[in-house]
């Protein structure tokens, strides 16, 4: 029977600061400045133009491989503190990574304090959880889909924002790298500004829950499921921690295929996503090498593909399928357009086909990012969802580093970005192979699940007629059938 809540019974989780509208306004405000960075585009000809005066062989293969290692060297510590310390601490260690980064940019001028840079860079990126999971704290579970959208599309459109801005004080204004460094390190500091006037919630999702039970957590699947036990079941036991119940939920949940499928998708393909993200501005130097920033157009490539995203990920949520039956299809089609796309911006001479296929395949991506979202969280609690989206990111980023150390990094193979986008074409080209073979046998086994059923829903069609003839005919009739057969 389920269960009922009176008003009295309602839980303090359901309940919420009756000044949510507001600071959800002020959250989304704070997401949009602070993707305000214009001079982000343009890091990579920074450092390899006159004013820095880097080789590409030490930005592709001791700077940028750093960001790899420091984003999985603190990813787990900050999604552990993220909760522990209710995100507003962690917010502020992002924008003080921030400043960091912009004034080591700036006033830094060997390869070590470029990888200093990185190592903040990485923070940055792990601490963005923070702000993604801030909004959950705000308002009700009814209302958490429209919000997350709305935090999501506040930072989407800072992001265009300020690749728009970059590329006109560049091409327009005829602004210097470093001036636009100083723009952007008066933004992040603004940021900061506008960090220290978040309200810390009072709760979260693991560590600081609103409605104790037992050992202080709150109801979660097995707690419904194991109903029947007093709450004073095994209280005392290690078993009892709340992360080690949601590691239990989880081994419940992880033997549904769509949950397999699309985690595994998300650790995959979205490290090959990160690796090509990371290394494509270099490509573009490579086969565009000007010196004239108006002719860079970072600026205005990474806008087109962030708007191209937007409308994809919009999209997505009107694609109606059986996912259950084509999941593995449409990630393979899509897999290997990217493959498709990889090989094409690696081989092509024309910078504008590669700026295409660069806004192509982020776009791609973006589209399946919502799927995947939705097709994980449908049959998991908000908890477990933080948890499986936690994981899969940690194990995305361990391969996305196994990856770097291997191909990239100059105690590796120490590939120039050619051959590393030979690798990543590979890469790709390997998992649309996985994912055909995956669809293959998904067909077969529906079909064969299918003619049984089929045989069964034809005999059922056909018993009412053969009755009712049986019915219709005189017992003699019937008898003299009946000595006909023998």
């Amino acid at each position: 029977m389920p269960e009922t809540e009176t008003p009295n019974e309602q839980s303090p989780e359901l309940l919420q600061d009756p000044r949510w509208k507001l600071l959800v306004f002020y959250l989304c405000f704070y997401g949009f400045m602070t993707q305000i960075r214009p001079g982000e585009s343009f890091i990579t000809p920074y450092l390899l133009g006159t004013e820095k005066n880097f080789t590409k062989e030490e930005v592709t293969n001791e700077i940028t491989p750093v960001l790899s290692y420091s984003y999985m060297a603190v990813l787990v510590p900050i999604f552990l503190l993220t909760d522990y310390l209710r995100y507003k601490p962690v917010l502020v260690l992002q924008s003080l990574s921030h400043i960091s980064i912009w004034l080591l940019l700036m006033f830094g001028t060997s390869i070590l304090a470029m990888q200093f840079m990185e190592f903040f860079y990485g923070i940055t990126m792990a601490a963005r959880v923070a702000y993604s999971s801030y909004i959950f704290s705000l308002v009700t579970p009814s209302r958490y889909q429209r919000m997350a959208s709305y935090s999501r599309t506040s930072v989407l459109l800072g992001v265009f924002t300020s690749s728009v801005l970059g590329q006109l004080c560049v091409t327009v204004g005829g602004t210097s790298f470093m001036t636009l460094n100083y723009i952007s390190l008066g933004f992040v500091c603004f940021g900061l500004i506008l960090t220290l006037f978040l309200e810390r919630p009072k709760s979260s999702l693991f560590f600081n829950r609103s409605e104790p039970v037992c050992n202080g957590t709150s109801p979660t699947e097995l707690d419904k499921m194991n109903a029947g036990e007093p709450p004073w079941y095994k209280v005392p036991s290690w078993q009892n921690l709340f992360f080690i119940r949601m590691l239990k939920e989880l081994a419940i949940f992880i033997r549904l295929p769509q949950l397999r499928l699309w985690s595994l998708w998300w650790i995959f393909n979205s490290a090959g996503y990160y690796l090509m993200l990371y290394y494509v501005q270099i490509l573009w130097d490579e086969i565009y090498p000007t010196r004239d920033n108006r002719k860079v157009y970072n600026g205005g490539v990474e806008a087109a593909s962030t708007l191209l995203g937007a409308i994809t990920s919009f999209a997505a949520g009107y694609v109606k399928i059986r996912w259950t039956l084509w999941s593995e299809l449409v990630i393979c089609i899509i897999t290997a357009f990217q493959a498709g796309l990889l090989l094409l911006m690696n081989t092509t001479a024309n910078i504008w086909i590669c700026y295409v296929s660069y806004i192509l395949f982020r776009g791609s991506y973006q589209f399946l990012v919502p799927i995947a979202i939705f097709q994980i969280a449908a049959s998991l609690s908000k908890e477990l969802c933080a948890l499986v989206f936690g994981i899969n990111t940690f194990l995305a980023t361990v391969l996305k580093t196994i990856i770097t150390i291997i191909i990239t990094d100059k105690r590796g193979l120490a590939l120039s970005v050619h051959p590393q986008f030979y690798v990543y074409f590979g890469y790709f080209t390997f998992l649309t192979v996985v994912y055909f073979v995956a669809s293959v046998c998904v067909a077969v086994r529906h079909n064969a699940c299918r003619k049984p059923q089929e045989t069964a829903a034809a005999r059922e069609l056909c018993s009412p007629v053969s009755e009712v003839q049986v019915k219709d005919k005189s017992p003699e009739l019937a008898s003299g059938e009946a000595r006909e057969l023998q």
